[in-house]
């Protein structure tokens, strides 16, 4: 079966959130809450008074271990009816389940973030302070509309958000990464630091992870790349996805482990949990911070040393960005293939110049040769993601790593993004990437290994190419 066949067996991935890379919707004039919530000011004391009779009536069941988040909720629901009966306001349908809506969000899950988080349109949630909420939609930041009441309100949901995973966050460590319950990335920063009031931005992941199919229907790569990405993760080779922030460098990590074998032991190693692996055999390991009195801390290149005593077959680590890339490099030369991370860098370039950077950052005093000879060594393959003026993520370059001639390490382009065939009535970029007709290098691993790829996959063209 060769990879095409391959690609084709993995069919049948349920897609979602495809928002990434959809055809992106006219940014929205920003709107003043009371234009998208009418009646706001009128229910805000009825809300005041039934939140804090809710506290009082269900007490300690709030946290009672032994109901589940659905019977909690259920419970609070029926609960805030009655309150909500007792105060005789007259409300109609609508503004009767909203206030009840909002008044369970606020006691149980996130307040006025909570209807954002349960929107599959929404990709990322900013805040900006208690009274500005912005949201990622298509690929474009608009005005959510929804204020916090206070800072007061916005520092209790920071709280609950962190406490549920472990953390902290107070005066003495303003700032924390945290996740939520269905991995969503947190960040969170409070005063002193966040001069204009808490910060919080919330970078949301699907439910259903996304598959090679939904990033090809996308158009973020096409099935040619998606062929050679395949062969590349079955040959073994040490891959780096690079981009900036938010170009969707983790969705191409959870595509790529998904072309590793069952039965292969995979190692993940990240600072917030967020790759969502499908394999039975993964283990998963995430870092620590440290504790209140500044001890207790277990970092990336910790982990990294000690997945090597694991027995992986694999080693995953979601982002490198200090002296772990070293560790990193060295298990990729000493027998560890097949490991993938990812980087921030703007070209592939780029990507080489920034492992150098963190390699240095380790401490160890080499000289920049010897580092070279590491990156050239140990990294088979780049593949650079980059997040466009439409809102779509593409991927831009898929570049092998040659080696070194004299003392600079030489990259081919096998695929790069075409610019030339302009926009659509949309702004929507109608170009893809093309190969450049060069046949890599690393196919004669994909001979010893006995993998076939179609012949079309580098171009009608295929020839020796050259360096850069």
């Amino acid at each position: 079966m060769n990879i095409s066949e391959r690609l084709e067996a993995m069919r049948g991935g349920t897609p979602a959130g495809l928002q990434a890379a959809a055809p992106p919707s006219p940014a929205a004039p920003l709107t003043a809450p009371s234009e998208l919530q009418p009646g706001f000011d009128a229910l805000a004391p009825l809300k005041a008074r039934a939140g804090s009779m809710l506290f009082e009536r269900m007490g300690a069941r709030l946290n009672d271990p032994n109901l589940s988040e659905e019977e909690l909720k259920q419970a609070a629901r029926e609960e805030l009816s009655r309150i909500v009966d007792a105060e005789q306001v007259p409300l109609s349908g609508a503004e009767r389940q909203r206030l009840i809506t909002e008044i369970g969000d606020e006691v149980l899950g996130l307040g006025p973030l909570q209807r954002m988080l349960d929107d599959p349109t929404v990709t990322e949630i900013m805040v900006n302070g208690h009274d500005q909420v912005f949201i990622e939609r298509n690929g474009r930041l608009t005005g959510s509309g929804a204020v916090f009441a206070s800072e007061e309100d916005l520092r209790r949901v920071i709280d609950r958000i962190v406490s549920k995973v472990g953390r902290r966050i107070d005066e003495s460590s303003p700032l924390v990464d945290a996740r939520l319950a269905d991995g969503s990335r947190v960040n969170a920063i409070i005063p002193p630091l966040a001069v204009d009031g808490s910060s919080l931005t919330i970078r949301k992941f699907s439910k259903v992870p996304l598959t090679v199919h939904d990033l090809i229907a996308n158009q973020s790569i096409s099935p040619q790349m998606a062929e050679l990405l395949h062969a590349c993760v079955l040959a073994r080779m040490n891959i780096i996805v690079s981009g900036g922030t938010g170009t969707g460098k983790t969705t191409m990590l959870n595509v790529l482990s998904a072309f590793v074998p069952e039965e292969e032991r995979i190692v993940t190693i990240e600072d917030a949990v967020e790759l969502q692996l499908q394999q039975a055999h993964v283990v998963r390991l995430e870092s620590r911070p440290a504790n209140i009195e500044g001890k207790g801390s277990i970092t990336i290149r910790d982990l990294v040393r000690n997945s090597l005593r694991m027995r992986p077959d694999r080693i995953i680590v979601g982002e490198v960005r200090g002296g772990e890339s070293l560790d990193m490099l060295q298990a990729m030369n000493t027998g560890h293939d097949g490991s993938i991370s990812t980087v921030h860098a703007n070209s592939p370039r780029d990507t080489i110049s920034r492992l150098e950077t963190l390699v240095l950052m380790a401490g160890m005093d080499l000289p920049l040769r010897a580092v070279r000879e590491q990156v050239a060594s140990a990294i088979d393959l780049i593949v650079q993601i980059s997040r466009l003026r439409d809102g779509t993520r593409r991927v831009t370059h898929v570049t092998e790593v040659q080696g070194m001639e004299g003392d600079v390490v030489t990259l081919q382009d096998v695929f790069t993004f075409d610019y030339s065939a302009g926009i659509d009535a949309t702004g929507r970029f109608l170009g893809h990437a093309r190969p450049t007709g060069v046949r890599p290098r690393f196919m004669d691993r994909f001979a010893d290994a006995g993998i076939t790829v179609s012949p079309g996959v580098f171009g009608a063209m295929a020839g020796t190419g050259a360096q850069r």
